[in-house]
């Protein structure tokens, strides 16, 4: 598990902030989340698939930025290993999210691991 100084983390923090920050006003996004929000038709589908029963208008948007960046590490980017990027994920859910969002979201990261082959690298 990262530290919470270890610059990963930090910086995953941060693409969290801007990917929540942009589902309620716009306004310029760093590289990164650029590249992600480029994405998101594909990264959204994948997690709609993965929770069903969980519309994405009704996830609670800072697990939904959360989701979306892990998705994309998970299926596009592919740089650090499936538990690394779970692993940061959940974490992240036990900073920014509520009480059911590590849960969740480690639920919804394990079933689309297991249900789809990673995309080609950009």
């Amino acid at each position: 598990m990262k530290t919470p100084n270890d610059p990963r983390h930090v910086k995953r923090q941060h693409t969290v902030q801007e990917l929540f920050k942009v589902e309620f006003h716009a306004q310029p996004v760093s590289e990164r989340a650029a590249l992600i929000l480029s994405h998101k038709i594909l990264i959204d589908e994948m997690i709609q698939k993965a929770a069903p029963e969980f519309p994405l208008e009704k996830i609670n948007k800072i697990d939904l930025a959360i989701l979306r960046q892990a998705v994309f590490e998970l299926m596009i980017e592919k740089t650090e290993p499936t538990n690394v990027i779970i692993d940061e994920a959940v974490e992240l859910g036990k900073e920014f999210g509520g009480q059911a969002s590590p849960s969740f979201i480690n639920g919804a990261l394990g079933n689309i691991v297991k249900n789809h082959e990673p995309t080609t690298n950009i």
